[in-house]
This record gives structure tokens, C-alpha cells and sequence, in this order.
């Protein structure tokens, strides 16, 4: 079990809005300071051929691609079998890295307005180099420094006897495409103390971070995951704060994001709806090796789908002057084509409810967790017939711009993906959508969603993505 704590102190819970605390010149400030990070160090990242990795080697029993001290993470194949009417089973290679990883964030008031401490950290998948990540952002072998490099910065607060009040602590897992049961603790914590600011760290409230997430690649997914756990009211004593202007979309958000408001489905039900969704589904996955997995293919710079879809899996040379290891290889995934995620909206009684989907993946822990209503690579679906496609799929892309809430291209964890990029997308599609709808999808408040982060396993690292979006919307 994992722990939350609601950012609940009364006089300052409306100060996590996301327009009580912008100010131009400091956001001017944030931006210019954000270009000079990207060109203050000499960052360079090139593709490499399998032959050129350092430390790295395809295994001769099996062809698996592992480090040689054991540590950081593998590259393996993964067998899937499944009952599922759509994706049947297959096998594919996939990273198992099972360390818990550490994504936290330090929070301090400053004049009644919580900031959060926050680096401009490079990573070699990012399309951008630089993004604002966490305070601490690094797997257990960086922080244990297998590497051999320099201590993790800040990481005191995260670990040991607490120096802060826990807002937020719960283990939530990454890409169950990508990875096998792969988990990151996401911490957030409040100090009154003084906190000594490092070169690439810099002081972010939550109105500026709401701002840069409308920022195609700018705040990391790291940040945006640590971000969604946090649960907070929209007004100082619970209750929904609503200005005589406020749009019918305003509204209906604040209402979802309070305690008070009834739902279409109460929590207890789509408990028990995606219980019984996991136990009736046949899910069944058992090594393989890389070297023997069909329909993919190795050559000297990389693994493919032997279609050209889905991923590959690639190789390259860093060089990062202020990273804790300043040069560094090792292999990739690089996903083919640009993903698309996208929360279905609408209200219910006046409270919006989001459109979520039980999605079956290969590395979830559980099989299936709660997803957004679409979830795809678009490139991935040329050629295949209209039952591959995602339901709702159409309704997103041929969506009335007027009912797009949100809309901005997002990166997706730049350590271990190189250039992944997801359009995010949150689509207001009104009371005359219909409520009736698949098994397989359920009804839910921002509230909801926010309860369920209490606990590890239920949202995916795309649906709490978006649910960071979500809270810039009202």
C-alpha cells in the first residue's frame, strides 16, 4: 500500500489554481532562463552503430542486449498471449529494467505561493535536449552511482528520516509498450527550510508550470506524472469556486475536481469493473529471446518490426557536460511515427467526467490499467483493417477545434526513448455525447482519478500525463 497526502492546508490549497500566481516579467524570466540551460553546456547525442556501445553486448545465449555490470537495464523479447478480440498475441522486444526509480519534487511557500523546485536536465531522447524535470529525477543504479559518477543532487529529501511534510508518495508505473513492470516511486514534499539552489534548478510555481505544459516540450514527463498525484481543492473550503463568467466547461471541471460532487459510477464500481476486467482476461507473458523473436529483425545500427512499425531499437553516444556521467552509450527505443492520447470529456449533472478505457498492455504489472480514451501510434494503423482502429479515434482527430480543451505535443521519457513524442489532446464533446458506452470504457470525475493515484497501478503514465493537462484547463 502507498501513502497520499492531500496538499490540504485551507488558507493556501487555492493558491495550486493554475492563474492565481503568473506574472509576466518572471515568466519572461523562466523562458529566457530555460534557452540560456539548453546552450550553457556541450550536449551532443549521435546514433551509433550496436558495435560502437561501450559496456554493452548482445548475449551469446539468446541474443539479449545487457549491460555488463548486470545493473541499469536489458533488452529483451517478451511473448504475449492473450484472448483480446483486437490484439490477439505477439511477441516483441521490450526494456526490463526492474528498479524503482526515484521521481521527486521539493515544494516550499514563498509569500503564500508554493513553488516547486524543479532542473533543467538533459536527456539524450529528448527532441529538445532540455526540459524541466523533477528535483530528482534518477533510476536506483544513477542514485546509487553504479556509474561511478557524482551524487544525485537533492536526493536527501526523498530518502532517510524526513526533512518535509509528504504531499504525495505512491509507486506508479511507466510505458507498459516499452517496459516490463517497470515502476517509479513519484514523492512530492513540503520544507520550510532553506533550500541551497543549484545552477541548472530553479524555483517554478504551479501557475507557471500550468503555463509551460501548454508548451509543446517543455516540462518533461517526469514532472507531469509526480504532478498529477497531487491532489488539491479548487477553493480554500472545498467547495467549487465559480466567477460569474466562468464558461460552462470551467464550471463543470471545478465541480469534478471537489469531493462533494456526485458521479456517474461511484469509486466502489469501477473498482470492481476493472477487477473483474483484469480477472477475466487471459494474459499470459513468458520470456523469449531477443535473438529469436519473430517478425523483428536485427542490423548493425538497430531492431525493427519487419513492417516498419511499431519501434526500433537503436544506439547511441552522449555527451552531457553537467550530468552526474558526462559521456556515456547505450541503446534506445525509437518509436516509428508521432503517438496520439486523448481524453473524451463532457459533463454529467454539470460535473465533467472523463472517458477512461481499460487498456490491456504487455508490461503492465496487472495487465490492465486505466487508460486514456485513445491511446495509439496513428502510423502504426495503415493497412489494418477498421477493427485495429481505437474506438473513438475518429472523434478525436475530426474534433470541432471549438471543443478542443487542450492540445500540445508532448515528450515521453527522454532516458530511455529517443525522440518519442505523443500529441495530447482534451476533447470537450458535449451533453448530447452519449453516456451509454463499451464495456470496456467507464465514466469518471477528475476526483476519482486523483483518489486512485493514492495507490499503484490503476492509471498509466499516458492518462496521468494528461491528467497534469487536465488541471490547465480550468
Amino acid at each position: 500500500m502507498t501513502v497520499a497526502r492531500g496538499f490540504a492546508v485551507p488558507a493556501r490549497a487555492r493558491t495550486w489554481a493554475p492563474d492565481t500566481d503568473t506574472d509576466t516579467d518572471t515568466d519572461r524570466d523562466l523562458a529566457a532562463w530555460l534557452r540560456a540551460q539548453r546552450n550553457a553546456h556541450d550536449f551532443r547525442v549521435r546514433r551509433i552503430e550496436f558495435g560502437d556501445l561501450t559496456g554493452w553486448h548482445f548475449e551469446e545465449d539468446g541474443g539479449d542486449l545487457a549491460h555488463e555490470s548486470g545493473r541499469f537495464f536489458r533488452v529483451e523479447g517478451l511473448r504475449v498471449t492473450t484472448d483480446h478480440p483486437v490484439h490477439g498475441s505477439w511477441a516483441q522486444p521490450i526494456i526490463n529494467q526492474p528498479e524503482i526509480g526515484l521521481l521527486g519534487i521539493v515544494v516550499k511557500t514563498f509569500d503564500g505561493v508554493p513553488h516547486c523546485l524543479l532542473q533543467a536536465k538533459m536527456e539524450p531522447g529528448n527532441v529538445n535536449t532540455v526540459q524541466l524535470s523533477p528535483t530528482v529525477q534518477a533510476t536506483r543504479s544513477n542514485y546509487t552511482r553504479v556509474h561511478g559518477g557524482r551524487h544525485t543532487p537533492y536526493l536527501e529529501y526523498f530518502t532517510g528520516p524526513r526533512r518535509g511534510r509528504v504531499l504525495a508518495d505512491s509507486i506508479q508505473s511507466e510505458q507498459g509498450s516499452w517496459f516490463l513492470c517497470k515502476g517509479n516511486r513519484n514523492v512530492v514534499v513540503e520544507v520550510t527550510e532553506d533550500v541551497p539552489v543549484l545552477e541548472n534548478f530553479r524555483w517554478v510555481t504551479v501557475g507557471q508550470l500550468h503555463g509551460l505544459l501548454r508548451q509543446d516540450n517543455t516540462v518533461n514527463m517526469d514532472t507531469r506524472t509526480v504532478l498529477s498525484c497531487i491532489p488539491f481543492e479548487p477553493s480554500a473550503d472545498g467547495r467549487p469556486t465559480e466567477a460569474e463568467d466562468d464558461s460552462g466547461y470551467r464550471r463543470a471541471l471545478v465541480r469534478s475536481l471537489t469531493r462533494a460532487q456526485r458521479s456517474l459510477h461511484g469509486l466502489d464500481e469501477i473498482l470492481g469493473w476493472l477487477t473483474e476486467t483484469r480477472a477475466r482476461q487471459l494474459f499470459v507473458r513468458r520470456h523469449t529471446p531477443l535473438g529469436s523473436v519473430g517478425r523483428w529483425h536485427r542490423s548493425a545500427d538497430r531492431i525493427a518490426h519487419d513492417e516498419g512499425r511499431y519501434f526500433e531499437v537503436v544506439a547511441v553516444d552522449v555527451t552531457a557536460a553537467n550530468r552526474e556521467v558526462s559521456h556515456w552509450t547505450q541503446p534506445m527505443f525509437a518509436p516509428v511515427g508521432r503517438g496520439r492520447s486523448a481524453f473524451v470529456v463532457r459533463p454529467v449533472k454539470g460535473v465533467l467526467h472523463v472517458l477512461m478505457h481499460a487498456r490491456l498492455s504487455a508490461g503492465y504489472r496487472e495487465a490492465v490499467e486505466l487508460a486514456p480514451t485513445v491511446q495509439c501510434a496513428p502510423g502504426n494503423l495503415a493497412g489494418l483493417p477498421d477493427t485495429a482502429r481505437p474506438r473513438f479515434l475518429d472523434l478525436v482527430c475530426d474534433a470541432d477545434p471549438r471543443r478542443v480543451a487542450y492540445d500540445v505535443v508532448q515528450s515521453e521519457e527522454g532516458g530511455r526513448f529517443h525522440h518519442a513524442e505523443t500529441r495530447h489532446q482534451i476533447i470537450d464533446a458535449g451533453e448530447d455525447f452519449p453516456l451509454d458506452v463499451p464495456e470496456e470504457y467507464r465514466w469518471m470525475t477528475v476526483r476519482q482519478l486523483t483518489e486512485l493515484l493514492r495507490h499503484s497501478n490503476y492509471l498509466n503514465i499516458e492518462a496521468r500525463s494528461l491528467l497534469a493537462a487536465l488541471h490547465t484547463t480550468w
